[in-house]
């Protein structure tokens, strides 16, 4: 039986992985592109430059969240047999900034999208990319699948609104959607206005005497992150279980933005303590605190195994950052 993937945020960081992994594994991907998004698709330029692939293999298809009408006319053309759903404003921080426009993408898109699946003949199993910021301020950690739900940012409310809707459309109308609480996954691909991107960035600028500082708001900020790549896996396997359900996926393993430097900074030979200034405008209102997550059950159940650890994830970015400003430098 053929496959067929269909993939919202198709031209993001996770996006780009999963479509490579889909497309190794003999699927026919097809993506949502927004209308209003920017010509820039480096992170798919590879595949747009096989003609094997794009137009083969590979399609995209222009679509906004808040137009479920050009939606629901491309799902029925394509009749995926998956459906992942990885797009929204995805950045915690901005959303503080633009609340309702986070809530329209990343709430009620999502609603709407499985609005349109629960309606097919043959409803695709869906996957919806949520977020460990559904847990906020959490009273335990680590969290796991059972822990109780806390936002403390609009992009988290939102992400449970959406998560919590997958639930009960699997629950109430027995389709197989599924959630992927995704704790923080970076990669060379991870867009420059977050911390980790920024700071690998910095540390390969400086290095080449393109920059001269480096400004971060709260150093003992800390998280739980993993390597993208690894993520869109845990993903794929969600959907290839006899069952639909949710899944934390993380490390189980937490680090400071002070780590973060030291791992990037060093790695080029260079003291970041020399170059960091702090400023206080990038502190958030609110900030997750102990956010580590527990994979224990997609290990157990998926059989997940991550291939790159924290450090080898930092010196990762940090030669290709290097790589990409020596070549425009």
């Amino acid at each position: 039986m053929s496959r067929t993937a269909l993939i919202t945020g198709i031209t993001g960081q996770d996006g780009s992985y999963l479509t490579e992994l889909l497309l190794d594994k003999g699927y026919e991907v097809h993506g949502l592109v927004r209308r209003s998004s920017t010509m820039e698709r480096s992170r798919l330029q590879h595949l747009y430059a096989d003609r094997e692939v794009y137009g083969q293999r590979l399609f995209l298809h222009y679509a906004d969240l808040d137009d479920p009408t050009t939606i629901r006319r491309v799902v029925t053309k394509v009749q995926p047999t998956e459906f992942y759903h990885l797009a929204g404003q995805s950045h915690v921080g901005l959303s503080f900034e633009i609340p309702e426009s986070t809530c329209d993408m990343t709430a009620i898109g999502t609603l709407r999208i499985m609005e349109i699946l629960r309606d097919q003949p043959q409803p695709p199993r869906f996957l919806h990319a949520s977020s460990r910021e559904i847990f906020g301020t959490p009273a335990v950690s680590p969290q796991d699948e059972d822990t109780p739900i806390n936002p403390n940012s609009p992009y988290g409310c939102a992400k449970v609104f959406a998560t919590q809707m997958a639930k009960i459309y699997r629950e109430a109308h027995g389709l197989f959607f599924c959630n992927a609480i995704c704790y923080n996954h970076e990669s060379p691909r991870r867009g420059e206005n977050f911390v980790t991107r920024k700071v690998t960035l910095a540390a390969a600028r400086i290095k080449t005497g393109q920059q001269s500082s480096l400004s971060l708001g709260d150093l003992d900020a800390a998280r739980d992150w993993g390597y993208a790549g690894d993520y869109v896996n845990a993903m794929w396997l969600m959907l290839q279980q006899e069952a639909p359900d949710d899944y934390v996926l993380a490390t189980g393993i937490s680090h400071t933005i002070r780590e973060l430097l030291e791992a990037a900074f060093t790695h080029v030979g260079l003291n970041w303590q020399e170059y960091v200034k702090i400023d206080e405008r990038f502190n958030r209102p609110a900030d997750a605190c102990q956010l580590l997550g527990n994979p224990a059950k997609a290990e157990a159940a998926l059989g997940w195994k991550r291939s790159v650890d924290f450090y080898q994830l930092v010196q990762l970015m940090v030669d290709s950052d290097l790589k990409r400003v020596s070549n425009t430098s």
